[in-house]
């Protein structure tokens, strides 16, 4: 890792001038009370937001409007500030709440519009969360890295990285409103020139928009927030921008990613029954081996897990054990457990999980209604589309009242430890069309607040119960929905050894915990591409051939590296999805001073060795390394497996090597 000012041996922890920085970045915008400019004027640093009001940029509107400052202590981490303006002329109020972390060097912020005059508002439009002049940046040497969304393809999320200069305009968003699907909102600004940067993320799970613009007076602009809005306010009614993140780094952008990796870690992913997530294991319900899934049958096959000693955390029950009327598992709608399936509902199967420790996954995908369904047909007033079939209203406080209570209901009845929450449906056109032309955006925004309320509301009621946030896959995992769920599925490209290789080196920088599936295989390359925080095995494990003791050592191997994946992430070799290269990474603890090495060769790959210089070790300390599939053990320094690298063999042409180590200083 690069040289960097910072607490010997954990190049990752935030150094004293980062957190400064942040907080001198939030105090100014936040917390500094306005001062007198050389005409009188007041002066301050323009907000970090942006909107036109009847015509006119709230900059020029602000500073006659009053802002209040107030400030509270959150807890021992995080001091919030409230700037508050009113317009005495229209009744409009705008507050901009923002959040900054004491030991990150970090500012988070939402701005809130509510309107409390006695007509309707002026026209509000482009309302932007972030909106920020970042002087010099554009002659910085500054490089925009950021990644694809997810489009089921081997190349979802992959890592990008564009210049940013003078005269230089990148714009990138979400495509047709699911947050991740194609776009990806969250982005690393590095200053080369400067040894140093700037994160940035967008919690919005919508149509969000982003736009890096290169000024010629050496300015980089950049905007941030809802991709479009156009609207009035009635008296009462209120409006928000997305959530933004800033988070402020010297050093390397691979740095800033690990910063922002334990941040996740420690303060945003949300815990499993109040205890850290920790690496689980589950296996798919028995659709995804090609049989329909019914109560006898998938008591067999949890049976046939236990019968051969392989670990089970979670049964994942998947689409398809509601009523259908036959038409199979598309048909949403009607969240009636079959009966005829599941004589005992699904609690006969919850309680045969819990009777082995083992918990239970369940499907639903609310938002989504098919015609024909129960709700298409008893509240077709719920739905965008009518009787036809389309999109839930989670914009309507009655739809959404309804749903809670429902799926309540089917959790506490039938025992569910996680709720795993699908979207198959692109929202984008229902939303806009639901909007007259002075309220463009507003359904969108009752839309997200609907959601994100229905999903606090089962955590309310379930504490400590886990969500999953499917999208088609990985689609929806902004940080908006990852406060409140984990991504379970990266992507619907699920079992393709370079794709989940692929999507690992891309996923795993921003989001630390995830899930890969593996198709029963006996490749030992084909099972390590897919290690993860969580691993989903669709594996019939009752057929006779299936080699159980294989299994065993696969589940053994995955055991010993899976606590790493807690660790600071560090790219080994460049990204690619050629068949000829190598892909290799190393996850690192540094408080326990021990980690992993992942190494695949491709299947054309010529090279038989490769070399790999680790990240984060001590350098005067040593280590003992274990190649696991092997079992061979040696010892080496530090500063040899820094310097000179880590040299990795592998015969197997496609291969795999897995290498854990640890320090054992004498």
């Amino acid at each position: 890792m690069a040289a960097h000012p910072s607490i010997p041996g954990d190049p990752t922890q935030p150094h004293p001038d980062e957190l400064a920085r942040a907080r001198d970045w939030a105090a100014a915008r936040f917390a500094a009370p306005p001062h007198p400019g050389p005409m009188g004027q007041t002066v301050r640093p323009a907000p970090p937001f942006s909107f036109v009001y009847d015509g006119r940029p709230a900059a020029a509107l602000l500073g006659g409007w009053g802002p209040q400052t107030t400030c509270r202590r959150l807890d021992e981490d995080r001091d919030e500030y409230t700037v508050t303006w009113r317009d005495p002329a229209s009744g409009l109020v705008v507050a901009c709440v923002a959040v900054v972390w004491q030991a990150w060097p970090i500012v988070e912020w939402t701005l809130h519009l509510r309107h409390e005059g006695t007509g309707p508002s002026g026209l509000i439009e482009r309302l932007q969360g972030l909106d920020w002049l970042w002087e010099g940046a554009a002659d910085a040497d500054c490089v925009l890295h950021h990644h694809r969304g997810d489009d089921c393809t081997l190349h979802s999320f992959a890592p990008l990285q564009t210049p940013l200069g003078r005269a230089t305009a990148v714009r990138l968003g979400a495509a047709r409103g699911r947050p991740t699907s194609e776009g990806w909102p969250y982005f690393n600004l590095e200053r080369k020139r400067e040894d140093a940067g700037v994160v940035v993320a967008v919690g919005w799970p919508g149509q969000w928009a982003a736009s890096f613009t290169g000024h010629e007076s050496g300015d980089l602009h950049l905007t941030a927030g809802q991709e479009h809005t156009r609207f009035r306010l009635q008296p009462g009614e209120q409006a928000r921008t997305p959530l933004i993140v800033l988070q402020f780094y010297r050093g390397t952008p691979v740095r800033a990613q690990n910063i922002w990796r334990r941040w996740m870690l420690a303060h945003n992913l949300p815990q499993d029954h109040g205890r850290a997530l920790g690496p689980k294991m589950g296996a798919a319900s028995v659709q995804y081996c090609g049989f329909v899934s019914t109560q006898a049958g998938d008591l067999e096959f949890i049976e046939a897990f236990r019968a051969r000693g392989l670990r089970l955390d979670y049964w994942w029950m998947d689409a398809g054990w509601y009523q259908t009327d036959g038409e199979g598992w598309p048909k949403v709608g009607t969240w009636e457990v079959d009966g005829n399936r599941f004589p005992g509902g699904l609690r006969a199967i919850a309680d045969h999980c819990h009777a082995a420790g083992t918990e239970l996954i369940v499907w639903f995908e609310v938002e989504r209604v098919h015609a024909g369904s129960w709700l298409a047909q008893h509240h077709p007033e719920w739905i965008h589309g009518g009787a036809a079939g389309g999109l839930f209203r989670m914009d309507d406080p009655a739809a959404v009242a309804w749903v809670t209570e429902r799926v309540d209901q089917l959790i506490t009845d039938h025992g569910i430890d996680l709720y795993r929450s699908d979207f198959n449906i692109d929202p984008l056109d229902y939303w806009r069309a639901a909007d007259a032309p002075d309220r463009q955006g507003l359904t969108e925004m009752r839309y997200i607040e609907g959601y994100l309320r229905y999903w606090d509301e089962l955590r309310r009621r379930h504490p400590g119960m886990l969500i999953d946030a499917c999208a088609s896959g990985g689609r929806r995992n902004d940080l908006e929905s990852m406060r409140r769920a984990v991504p379970l599925l990266r992507s619907d490209f699920e079992a393709h050894p370079e794709g989940n290789q692929c999507h690992t080196y891309g996923f795993a920088a921003w989001i630390p915990y995830y899930n890969a599936v593996h198709n029963w295989d006996p490749s030992p390359y084909r099972f390590h591409s897919c290690m993860a925080p969580f691993v989903q095995r669709n594996w019939d494990v009752r057929q006779p051939g299936f080699d159980a003791a294989l299994a065993q050592q696969f589940i053994a191997q995955w055991e010993a590296a899976a606590p790493g994946y807690r660790g600071d992430f560090y790219p080994l070799t460049g990204y690619g999805a050629d068949d000829t290269i190598w892909m290799a990474w190393q996850f690192h603890r540094a408080n326990e001073d021990e980690g992993l090495v992942q190494a695949f060769r491709r299947a054309r790959s010529p090279f038989v060795t490769g070399r790999f210089t680790l990240q984060g070790l001590a350098l005067d300390g040593h280590y003992a390394l274990t190649e696991t599939a092997s079992g061979r053990c040696w010892t080496a320094p530090g500063a040899m497996l820094c310097d000179e690298g880590l040299e990795v063999t592998i015969a197997a042409c496609p291969g795999a090597a897995l290498i854990c180590y640890r320090r054992v200083d004498p």
